[in-house]
Formats: structure tokens, sequence, C-alpha cells
């Protein structure tokens, strides 16, 4: 995976707008659940391959540093095999002295080798350091992200769990009517008064018989003081 790609990637998904994402999906939750697994995957992927950006910057700079430190060196050897020359030169040992100017000219030569190199690695090592900078913003971006979406998954399965419990709910209560919560208490009343009335009935109906009877037996009785009567006056003749 290249830094181009790396860093296209963690911008795209660290600017990822998950309402939006939210609204366009069928099933929020199927969608936070799968947005979820792609960042965490995203993230692991990117990490190992921002660890390796860092890794090579950091390979460079050390370059960078042997470069700027040999150039350094260089020069010292430089300045030494110059003043040696000179000091033979002074002496009257010419030959010797050119030996020693050759020696500083090649010491230069290597300076100035070290230097070209460690000026052309520091346009690179400020590319590759904005670079990982990015990555590094944007990777701390997705992880924010992640812990948004995991956020909004737990407040979406609460909602959804809370939902499903008042549906429960209403599906058990559905039978009873919702504009008169005694109606139930209010037909077994009703059964109750009319097993009342039935007995009332029965107890009318009884008494009804009774007194029935009993005027009978009443209209026997005068029956028998008229016949009684009728005997007395016929004996009484």
């Amino acid at each position: 995976m290249t830094k181009q790609t790396i860093l296209g990637r963690v911008t795209q998904l660290a600017k990822a707008n998950v309402n939006a994402l939210l609204d366009q999906a069928e099933d929020p939750q199927k969608m936070l659940g799968q947005l979820i697994r792609d960042y965490t995957a995203n993230i692991s992927e990117a990490e190992q391959a921002i660890a390796a950006t860092i890794g090579n910057l950091r390979l460079m700079e050390q370059d960078h540093r042997e470069d700027e430190e040999a150039a350094a060196e260089w020069g010292g050897k430089a300045l030494a095999a110059s003043r040696k020359a000179d000091e033979l030169r002074a002496a009257g040992s010419g030959a010797e002295a050119d030996t020693f100017d050759g020696l500083a000219k090649v010491a230069l030569g290597r300076q100035l080798r070290s230097e070209k190199e460690a000026g052309t690695a520091e346009p690179v090592i400020a590319a590759q350091t904005e670079v990982v900078d990015r990555l590094k913003s944007g990777l701390d971006q997705m992880k924010a992200k992640l812990s948004e979406l995991r956020s909004k998954r737990d407040e979406l399965v609460a909602r959804a769990k809370s939902a499903e419990a008042q549906n429960r709910m209403m599906d058990s209560v559905k039978s009873i009517d919702v504009l008169d919560p005694t109606s139930e208490l209010s037909r077994f009343e009703d059964k109750v008064r009319r097993e009342e009335a039935r007995a009332l009935g029965k107890q009318e109906l009884a008494a009804s018989s009774l007194d029935a009877q009993f005027e009978q037996l009443d209209s026997l009785g005068d029956s028998a003081e008229v016949d009684a009567r009728l005997a007395a006056l016929k004996s009484a003749s």
C-alpha cells in the first residue's frame, strides 16, 4: 500500500458522515455493525502502514544525521591535512606537503559528497514528516469516528430494546378496552348482578306460590264454615 493510498483512505474514512450514512441505510443497526467492523479493520491496517512509514522516515533521518556527521568529520580531516601540508611546506618539504594537500582534497571531496546527500534528503524528510503528521491526525480522527460509531450502535440497540419491550406490553393488553381500564371488572359485575336478579326472581316466584297455597287454605276454611252453619240451621229446624 502506498503512502498516498493510505492517506487517501484515512482521510475519506475520517470525514465520513455517520448520520448521513444511517439515514440512507435500510437497517441502521446492521449497517453500524458493518461500519464498526470495517473501521476496526481499516484502523488496524492503517496503523501497520503508518508504522512502516514512520520507520522509513526514521531511517532517512538517521542516514541524514550520518551524512551530516560524515561531512563534519571529512571537513575536520581536510583541515588537519591542509595544516600539515602548510607545516611541511614551511619546513621545506614541498613534495610531502603536496601529498597532504592531496589528502585534504580527497577529504574535501568526500565532505562535499556527504553534504550533497544530506541536502538531497532534507526535502524528502520534510515531505515524509508532513505525510506522517497527516496520517497520525487522520488515524486519530478515525479512532474518534470509531468511538462515535460504537456510541451510535449502543444508543440504537438500547432504543430497539425499549421499543421491543413497549410493543410486547401493548400486545399483552391489546384485548383490553384502552378507554375503560375497568371494562373486565364491569363485565364481571354485570354477571354478578344477573345472578342476583335470578335469585330474586326465584325468591319472588317461591313467595307467590306460597301465598296461593295459603289463599287456597283460607278458601277451604270458609267453605267448611259455610257447611257447618248450614248444618246448624238444619238441626235447629
